[in-house]
């Protein structure tokens, strides 16, 4: 086959080239440029798709053996990704930039690119698993539980599933990962991982959304209206933050209290105690599916978090998700991914996350 690899500069991509070298495919790699300003390099283990990326990625190829592009695809990411982040913010919800991405760069925009010169599947170094079922390829969790990324991947659909390919799914460990990357004399070894989100490298979000949004000064609340303190800008915060409140009053019993809800028209932050925080049931009415949501009977709704048992109902203008285990500070805007066992079924953006049952 003929395969594209998207190579990150990182040491998952950088294997995940090389198992598909070895396997023999005719590999090209790709790196994509999503920003224009890509100056400063990057530090420590933060940000990525930076011009040292670029350049470790480059090296990689080279001693693979393989021919290696940079594609520019800033515009893109600048339109659907970036913009995406401070609109959901800008209404008061919590977006997920990776699954974003994932959703329209990599698995829409570089697969589109892909297919269209000539090229039989896309390879990134996701930890994920494509298995042939019986009504076709299904996502599934990888082997290595604790790196296990198969959330991130929730929006694929199944046409572009069928050309996907990851070649991480099996591995055991990121240790053994990084032990391979070292024995194939590959200079990302050692290079740390980035946690931050790619266009915020220094991980001041309130900082970056203060330089596109309006953010103006309002109260903090508790459940019954009572101003309990001051914030510089409600969009900021995000459902079951808790540090960087600043109340000026205390709780009456001494507890810490919690962002509850954030109410872009009024300005006001609610806070409360964390039990105020739990949901037994979400909604949404943007969902994708890999697999029939109804099956599900579990679901994340963040991309470490620990699944939740669920039961699921599929109506004609949401997605309805009963937790039968109460899930803390579930935020609008965030990513519910069902899950049947360890296969992938799609995710459901949430808009409503209620208390109890019918509530």
């Amino acid at each position: 086959m003929r395969v594209l690899v998207a190579m990150s500069g990182g040491v998952d991509s950088s294997v995940a080239a090389a198992r598909a070298v070895e396997a023999g495919h005719e590999v090209v790699g790709v790196h994509l440029a999503l920003s224009r300003h890509r100056a400063v390099l990057r530090e420590g283990s933060r940000g990525c798709c930076t011009v040292e990326d670029a350049m470790d990625a480059r090296r990689v190829a080279d001693r693979l053996g393989i021919p290696f592009y940079v594609w520019d695809f800033s515009e893109r990411f600048a339109e659907t990704v970036v913009r995406d982040f401070v609109d959901e913010y800008a209404a008061g919800r919590t977006p997920n930039p990776c699954l974003r991405c994932n959703e329209e760069i990599k698995f829409a925009a570089l697969l589109d690119r892909a297919l269209a010169l000539g090229f039989d599947a896309l390879a990134t170094g996701h930890y994920a698993d494509v298995v042939p079922g019986p009504d076709g390829l299904e996502l599934h969790r990888a082997a290595a539980g604790p790196k296990d990324q198969s959330y991130v991947l929730g929006v694929l659909t199944p046409q572009q599933l069928a050309h996907a390919m990851f070649p991480l799914g099996a591995a055991a460990s990121k240790e053994e990962v990084r032990a391979e990357a070292a024995a194939r004399g590959l200079v990302t070894a050692a290079k740390p991982d980035s946690y931050d989100i790619c266009f915020i490298p220094d991980g001041d979000t309130r900082g970056y959304l203060g330089s596109r949004i309006d953010l103006r000064p309002g109260a903090i609340v508790d459940a019954d209206g009572a101003v309990v303190g001051s914030h510089d800008g409600a969009l900021a915060f995000t459902v079951g933050q808790r540090r960087g409140l600043r109340l000026a009053a205390p709780a009456p019993d001494g507890r810490p209290r919690f962002v509850l809800e954030v109410r872009p028209s009024s300005g006001e932050v609610v806070v409360g105690p964390r039990e105020a925080l739990a949901v037994s049931r979400i909604s949404g009415a943007r969902s994708s599916a890999l697999g029939p949501l109804e099956t599900a009977t579990e679901v994340q709704v963040r991309a470490h978090a620990e699944p939740v048992p669920c039961r699921v109902s599929v109506g004609a203008d949401a997605v309805v998700i009963d937790l039968e285990e109460p899930i803390d500070g579930v935020a609008p805007g965030q990513s519910a991914v069902l899950y049947a066992g360890t296969r992938v079924l799609g995710q459901v953006t949430v808009d409503r996350a209620l208390a109890a049952v019918g509530g």
